[in-house]
């Protein structure tokens, strides 16, 4: 038996369907216009009886009985008036259409003489990068036309371009890294320096769509973050660039702002993190929001190059193992941090073999916290010790198999001589503080889609976690709350954090090439020196 045709309508049912969508959006738009005279008056009735309305409720109860009788005597002196009816409707219609009639301003239909300018700068400043003298039908020649290529844009208040859609002609080379960089540049100065732009680069459809970013909050305080172990909130990002929200309290206001969650544990891919900065900049502000998020679930081993004792009030706290600041106390805690991930290995693969689950003393993470390790180096180097990162090579390759984190704080201009180690295997990587898009490009890996700014608060940069996007980063405000300059939301807010001391500060051992002399100890009798030893 031959197989009948399907019917047209459902063969073929895109065509009907656009041409009925397409008539009914004409009809619906010439019957707009054929009673916009009837809606004004509509509308104008409407509003004359708010207003009569209005005036009745107004009117106090006693003289509500003599404004009755002046009504009736005036629609009665209007009904014995020949054709006084119909003019009584005549002007109850006309003011109707008067009060009926849009009494707003009329939205503009273009850019103003201002814009017209700015965007022909923009258009003439494009010409020499996105025109070719072999096309017969340039998009962009000097004197053309600037609206055939920017076909959308937005002003603010200020009246700069706040959003501009481009066209650009195929021929040009959007793939490569330097012609856009060389676009992106030269839109920044001519837009507008001071702001950060975000550059949405559409190669398929040879359009590149403009917009400046709302900065991100500063006032965003040290807290307990609504997050699961192993992860740690290193700061704040734009909205359309993550899929989740963190509730967060400003003051006695709540706010669901979108983080930058980093991911640690066994299975994660980006096990250990690289932060680098410019003095000043908030790389030591993360490495304690990092230490007081790590509190929660684990243990913290900080070690501090600079010396300057930024990580005091985290001395003798429950879970710190140790806060080192001299070169031999930080090379025996590296030198433990090394052995404890052995130590774990061993353990793990032990129970592993048996069948059995890992034993509950390798569960716990342990958090390695390194903050200027290359002055550190030079020191050693001085004294003829060892680097200091040469004992980072166990944790860093076995830290993600053992639990065990490496987070390694330096300046920019120092992150050259940071190990092989350091570099190959913390891949999750912070740039904090003013940086070019060279810089940042050769510590994070790919430069942003944004232009950087000279002026930055504390705590802004960008973050990329191993081979994902280049992330807009606000770190929270986490000062140390030693510091006088520090104000007292800040400081109420990080001690709230702090875990209880379990060890005096006097009792800590100090960290020192040579053993302390204590000024209240006895001296100790040579026999029992002797059978001490």
């Amino acid at each position: 038996m031959a197989r009948r045709p399907l019917p047209r309508i459902l063969s073929n049912g895109s065509a009907p369907i656009a041409r009925s969508r397409e008539l009914a959006r004409t009809a619906a738009d010439s019957a707009t216009d054929v009673l916009h005279p009837l809606i004004t008056i509509t509308r104008g009735l409407r509003r004359l009886a708010g207003v009569g309305r209005r005036k009745w409720a107004a009117t106090p109860k006693d003289r509500r009985g003599p404004l009755l009788f002046l009504v009736a005597s005036v629609v009665l002196t209007v009904a014995l008036v020949p054709y006084g009816p119909l003019l009584a409707v005549i002007s109850l219609m006309a003011a109707a259409a008067w009060t009926g009639r849009d009494r707003g301003p009329a939205a503009p239909t273009g850019p103003d003489e201002a814009q017209i300018g700015r965007l022909q700068s923009l258009y003439e400043a494009l010409v020499p990068y996105f025109s070719a003298a072999e096309d017969p039908a340039p998009l962009y020649a000097h004197g053309g036309d600037w609206e055939k290529v920017f076909t959308s844009y937005d002003f603010d208040d200020d009246g700069r371009v706040s959003r501009l859609l481009i066209r650009y002609p195929a021929y040009f080379t959007d793939g490569e890294a330097e012609s856009r960089a060389r676009i992106e540049q030269l839109l920044h100065a001519k837009a507008g320096r001071g702001r950060e732009y975000h550059f949405d680069w559409d190669e398929e459809g040879n359009e590149l769509t403009v917009t400046v970013l709302p900065p991100l909050p500063t006032d965003i305080a040290a807290q307990r973050f609504v997050t699961a172990p192993g992860e740690t909130v290193l700061g704040f990002t734009d909205p359309a660039d993550v899929q989740r929200t963190l509730p967060l309290t400003y003051g006695e206001e709540q706010r669901d702002v979108p983080p930058v969650v980093w991911r640690t544990g066994v299975r994660s891919t980006e096990p250990h993190l690289l932060i680098a900065g410019e003095p000043g900049s908030g790389t030591t502000t993360l490495m304690r929001s990092i230490a007081l998020q790590a509190l929660q679930y684990g243990d913290v081993v900080i070690v501090e190059g600079g010396g300057t004792g930024e990580y005091a009030c985290l001395v003798g706290r429950d879970g710190v193992l140790a806060v080192e600041c001299g070169l031999a106390g930080a090379l025996g805690s590296l030198e433990w941090a090394a052995h404890e991930t052995e130590r774990r290995l061993i353990a793990a693969n032990r129970a592993r073999q048996a069948g059995h689950p890992a034993p509950d003393d390798i569960k716990n993470p342990l958090w390695i916290l390194l903050d200027r390790p290359t002055a550190l180096g030079a020191l050693a180097a001085a004294d003829s010790r060892n680097d200091p990162q040469a004992l980072l090579q166990v944790p860093l390759r076995h830290g993600r198999a053992a639990g065990v984190t490496v987070v390694v704080a330096e300046h920019l201009e120092c992150v050259d001589l940071l190990s092989d180690a350091v570099r190959q295997h913390a891949r999750a990587r912070v740039v904090l503080g003013p940086a070019s898009s060279v810089q940042l490009a050769a510590v994070l890996g790919a430069p942003p889609h944004t232009t950087p700014t000279r002026d930055v608060p504390p705590g802004r940069g960008y973050a990329r976690l191993g081979a994902g996007p280049v992330l807009r980063l606000q770190v929270p405000a986490t000062p140390d709350p030693y510091d006088d300059a520090t104000s007292e939301t800040h400081r109420r807010a990080v001690l709230e954090l702090l875990p209880e001391r379990t060890t005096p500060v006097d009792a800590e051992p100090v960290s020192s090439d040579a053993e302390p002399v204590l000024a209240d100890a006895e001296p100790v009798p040579a026999d029992a020196a002797v059978a001490e030893r």
